[in-house]
């Protein structure tokens, strides 16, 4: 994800001014920022999440900005779930912890010991009235994300941009994993962009000197990048894609998908951004380091 400092906004780079409907389930900030920050910082987004969690819903609500609202919903199916409590709340989840997976990893089994189980209430996203649009969905829920994808035809309709967790072992009993995700997501017209980031794991009985946190080789979990299919971005209405297009640039940094996506823009309503955006490649002020080096240095516009 791209910090403040190093590119400019799309929207300054174009002249243009955007407001991003994001909703964000599993609302709670554990360990970072959210994908969206930049955007909320920079009045592009407006931000419905969603988090069951009584005390960090009262945080977000405390600190919440102009631009957000919280709701106190669990989302899934719509239908009444055992909610597991487990002794570190990242862990907590309606999926049962998978202890026979979790005693390979260290300190998991801990972490994943359930120490209260409690009847919860769902909601579908597609009957929650605050949720009117939506371009870009951030969700993380400890292995619900598929059951929230096939219970939001409506909303996931709109949608341009999401960013879910995704795991690659099975944390919790019956889980899906990201090929399950990845291939529901695909169905509902959108593909896989990237990994932001990939996180790695100890396997026991080694352990890391440094800390919990520190990986070796195994693969464990992810957050996934999934955007509206490139090949048919003629399907979309003008408004998406310059949505689209600052996702892309402002958090990603995927300057080779953003100039793809402000092209179909300008097909579709005899703009000129794409030129507009060419132009920022190679006239870079110095400050955007980042953005010269990788743009205007190493790449140039394919030949026809």
């Amino acid at each position: 994800m791209a910090e403040p400092s190093t590119i400019s906004s799309l929207t300054k780079i174009l002249g243009t001014g955007v407001t991003i409907d994001v909703v964000d389930i599993g609302a709670n900030p554990i360990d970072t920022d959210p994908p969206y920050q930049r955007l909320l910082q920079a009045g592009l987004a407006r931000v419905t999440g969603f988090e069951p969690n009584p005390e960090a819903l009262a945080t977000l609500q405390a600190n919440k900005g102009d631009n957000e609202t919280y709701l106190p919903h669990a989302v899934a199916d719509g239908e009444t779930h055992e909610f597991k409590v487990c002794r570190t709340p990242g862990m907590s989840s309606l999926l049962e912890p998978n202890q026979e997976l979790l005693q390979y990893l260290n300190q998991f089994p801990d972490w994943g010991t359930v120490v209260r189980r409690e009847k919860i209430n769902t909601v579908r996203l597609d009957d929650v009235s605050e949720v009117t649009n939506l371009d870009y969905l951030k969700i993380d829920i400890q292995g619900g994300e598929l059951c929230v994808f096939e219970n939001a035809p409506e909303r996931l309709s709109e949608c341009v941009a999401i960013h879910s967790e995704v795991e690659f072992l099975p944390l919790y009993v019956d889980q899906p994993l990201f090929s399950e995700v990845e291939l529901f997501l695909r169905g509902a017209g959108f593909l896989f962009h990237k990994f932001d980031p990939l996180t790695s794991r100890v396997l026991e009985p080694l352990a890391s000197k440094t800390g919990t946190y520190e990986g070796l080789c195994q693969i464990f979990w992810a957050d996934a990048v999934f955007i509206r299919d490139f090949t048919r971005f003629a399907e979309l209405a003008p408004d998406k894609l310059m949505k689209l297009a600052t996702i892309l640039h402002d958090v990603y940094e995927s300057f080779d998908l953003v100039l793809r996506t402000l092209i179909a823009l300008d097909d579709q309503a005899g703009s000129t951004y794409a030129g507009a955006y060419t132009d920022a490649m190679i006239v870079t002020p110095l400050g955007n380091r980042r953005f010269l080096c990788m743009i205007a240095r190493q790449f140039c516009l394919a030949e026809d």
